[in-house]
């Protein structure tokens, strides 16, 4: 997520240029995000392939790292959104995704996670997973709260998995070290 690196930049530039990796913009500042580690990118690509695989039946529609306008002046970048596959497409995400889903690195802040998860839910998104690789730990929030679970599920659909499921490889990968 994001580290101490805060650079002003106006909203037209930003919006008109590609950082590798893509950083948010809150307030007129860009904030980088911790990405490129082996666990968050396994964990990240887990989910890109289970809800690809879902994506007809549940009728959703899955991006990495894209763009959520979650206020005028906050641009998020989540690892993973799901949307409604009846929702517009759009270049910059504005319309409440479904659930987005953040894999936490080793050095996240907690204030600093909880202010995205704020954003997300500020904006409309039903429902955030916090999934952290190092202690295998999953967590959802939404507007009852954050809670420590052992099934990520959005409520009203059929979308769950189990950290089981979401650590698999995770846990053959290290285990060959």
């Amino acid at each position: 997520m994001a580290t101490a690196t805060r650079v002003s930049v106006p909203l037209e530039e930003y919006l008109e240029t590609s950082y590798r990796p893509d950083r948010d913009w809150i307030d007129g500042k860009l904030k980088e995000r911790n990405v490129g580690e082996g666990s968050h990118a396994v964990v990240q690509l887990f989910f890109l392939g289970f809800f690809l695989e879902h994506r007809a039946e549940w009728g959703i529609r899955v991006v990495p790292e894209q763009r959520v306008q979650t206020t005028a002046t906050h641009f998020r970048v989540p690892d993973v959104s799901v949307l409604q596959a009846s929702a517009p497409f759009e270049e910059i995400v504005r319309i409440p995704p479904l659930l987005c889903v953040e894999v936490l690195s080793w050095d996240d802040r907690m204030s600093e996670v909880q202010e995205r998860v704020e954003d997300y839910l500020a904006m409309g998104v039903q429902t955030v997973w916090l999934v952290d690789p190092r202690h295998r730990k999953g967590f959802v929030a939404d507007r009852q709260g954050q809670r420590e679970v052992e099934e990520l599920s959005v409520p009203g659909t059929a979308i769950q998995v189990t950290l089981r499921d979401v650590f698999a490889e995770l846990d053959q990968l290290e285990a060959r070290r």
